[in-house]
């Protein structure tokens, strides 16, 4: 089963994962820089960015990851997701 998925899939995907990545960076400065103030606000704003990326992403692509918190009616929408291997 192959599923076709838009241009705009991958790039929402892409910038995710590259906001997601500039998070773990800061959180290893900040092991090591815990007063630094720029980093930490640095750090905040790319935590909420990220947040607001995968909400936009998961309402037209679903949940990027299993379950959800809330066990709402969305809890198992995850299924209907293209499966790693067909991304």
């Amino acid at each position: 089963m192959t599923h076709t998925l838009p241009q705009d899939y991958y790039q929402r995907l892409h910038e995710i994962q590259a906001v997601d990545f500039v998070i773990i960076e800061l959180m290893l400065y900040l092991d090591t820089h815990p007063d630094d103030i720029d980093a930490i606000k640095q750090y905040n704003q790319y935590a909420v960015y990220s947040k607001r990326l995968k909400a936009k992403f998961e309402s037209k692509y679903g949940p990027l990851v299993q379950g959800s918190p809330d066990r709402t009616e969305s809890y198992w929408s995850w299924k209907r997701s293209p499966w790693p291997w067909q991304v």
